[in-house]
């Protein structure tokens, strides 16, 4: 476990050194020599006790290799100079993972990209539960959005009965991505701030299919709102000509009415007029 620790501070210690080194050179001139070079010595080795932390970073303390304490709180301090010290950042940082090619719940191929904002919370779990937390985050990250791809069709036309899906369900995919980062990431104590989705779409192989089929979706959709707008008007058109008895067809009349509205109507094309100099017969 993490254990902090508030070393001494170092201006009362850079003084102390300033008197050593000032007593040993009147040793080496005036007194003992050998005094001297005891004092020198003393002062030198007391130097490496020194270090700073600055904003943000930590200072992981050890003592022939076992763990002391960290220093969280930012000045000059000193320790026993035979403590070695690492270094950890505790600023947010943030990636963002380079879209990667994976399979959805259904198998097609997609690539997802993602953006992750982190910071080491634990020192200690950071320095030594795992080699180079930085890469473990990396290496997680990935493995976390492999997991979550699979749990989700891409989109609603592969799996009409699925009520969340990768491009529809945003909100529910990103918590569920975060979700799994953070129980990735805390045993190496890093605090996962934010995780989404930056980038989502087909695999190339098989985009300019999925594109064919999405357009094809979108022209029958498109139709058959055509279709129904066409019959209430043609429904429309021969109620009121019947109420208004403007003209009265036979049924093999109205059919060609019928026939001839919904051509008009439906068309993608302008209608071309053709006139009738004849009887409604001809």
């Amino acid at each position: 476990m993490e254990k902090k620790i508030q070393p001494i501070s170092g201006y009362p210690m850079v003084l102390v050194v300033l008197v050593v080194f000032t007593l040993a050179g009147f040793n080496l001139a005036i007194f003992s020599p050998w005094i001297g070079v005891v004092l020198i010595m003393s002062g030198i080795l007391t130097v490496p006790g020194f270090f700073i932390v600055e904003p943000n970073k930590a200072m992981v303390l050890l003592l022939f290799g076992s763990y002391r304490g960290s220093v969280k709180s930012d000045g000059f301090f000193w320790v026993n100079p035979f403590m070695s010290k690492k270094k950890i950042s505790l600023r947010v940082r943030n990636f963002e993972n380079k879209p990667i090619k994976v399979n959805d719940q259904i198998g097609n191929p997609i690539m997802i990209g993602t953006i992750v904002v982190w910071q080491v919370e634990d020192t200690y779990k950071a320095y030594f539960d795992v080699d180079e937390y930085e890469n473990f985050v990396h290496l997680q990250v990935d493995a976390a959005i492999r997991k979550m791809a699979g749990s989700y069709p891409y989109d609603e036309f592969e799996s009409e009965d699925a009520e969340i899906t990768l491009r529809s369900g945003v909100e529910e995919v990103n918590q569920s991505l975060e979700r799994e980062i953070i129980d990735r990431l805390q045993h190496a104590g890093i605090k996962v701030i934010e995780a989404r989705i930056s980038h989502l779409a087909y695999a190339s192989e098989i985009a300019s299919a999925m594109l064919q089929r999405q357009q094809a979706t979108a022209i029958v959709a498109a139709r058959r709102k055509i279709v129904d707008g066409a019959v209430g008007m043609v429904e429309m058109a021969l109620e009121d000509l019947k109420i208004k008895g403007i003209i009265d067809f036979e049924e093999e009349k109205k059919a060609a009415m019928v026939s001839n509205l919904m051509v008009v109507l439906c068309s993608d094309k302008s209608a071309s007029p053709v006139l009738n100099v004849g009887t409604l017969h001809q």
